[in-house]
């Protein structure tokens, strides 16, 4: 059975970047080894910038073999990679697009999700990424996506992808945490002005 939840961060990575050359440099696809280590390498339009190994890449992309997420090709003697991320997740090219860009980059906005996906899918409007996210994060039996809290300042949610599990606790939760710490502290320097009062009226 295919656990689609539960990919490793090395793994997440594999299939955005196939997913991102299939779109971008199609002559080169599908990827060689090398080809394949220096995008998940790739020090641009990426977040976190990871440094794997070949030999973690190799590992990796056994069990994305298994799982049936990637396909070996034989072209012209040499093994390269294509992955099967619509296939097996049974979603259209323009969710692909949306994972991909969320499993290369992290967190982003419906406003930045849209900019980011141009090369790979371009999207009419916000409305519309927005309409193919919220598909994606009512997905059963798992859902792909979930919709982040606003960080403290930001005028808009972020999205993040599922392909992973849940996200660390300080990606989502923080703000929320922030908020909380910030309202006890003010309520405690209420009441010390209460009582600092309290003793200027009593005198």
């Amino acid at each position: 059975m295919i656990e689609v939840n539960k990919l490793s961060q090395l793994e997440v990575r594999i299939l955005g970047a196939l997913i991102e050359k299939q779109h971008t440099v199609p002559d080169s696809y599908p990827l060689t080894l090398n080809a394949l280590l220096a995008a998940c390498n790739q020090k641009s339009s990426r977040d976190p910038v990871i440094d794997a190994t070949e030999g973690e890449l190799l590992v990796a992309l056994d069990h994305l073999r298994e799982q049936g997420w990637v396909l070996e090709v034989n072209k012209g003697r040499v093994l390269r990679y294509e992955q099967a991320l619509a296939k097996v997740l049974r979603i259209p090219s323009q969710s692909v697009a949306l994972l991909a860009v969320l499993m290369l980059r992290g967190p982003q906005t419906s406003g930045e999700l849209r900019l980011n996906c141009e090369r790979l899918h371009r999207f009419a409007d916000i409305s519309a990424v927005e309409g193919f996210l919220e598909e994606l994060a009512a997905r059963q039996p798992a859902a792909l996506v979930l919709q982040i809290s606003k960080q403290a300042g930001a005028r808009e949610c972020r999205w993040c992808h599922l392909l992973a599990g849940e996200p660390p606790v300080s990606s989502v939760e923080m703000p929320q945490l922030d908020l909380v710490a910030r309202v006890a502290y003010l309520e405690q320097e209420v009441e010390k002005l209460k009582a600092t009062m309290a003793a200027v009226l009593e005198k």
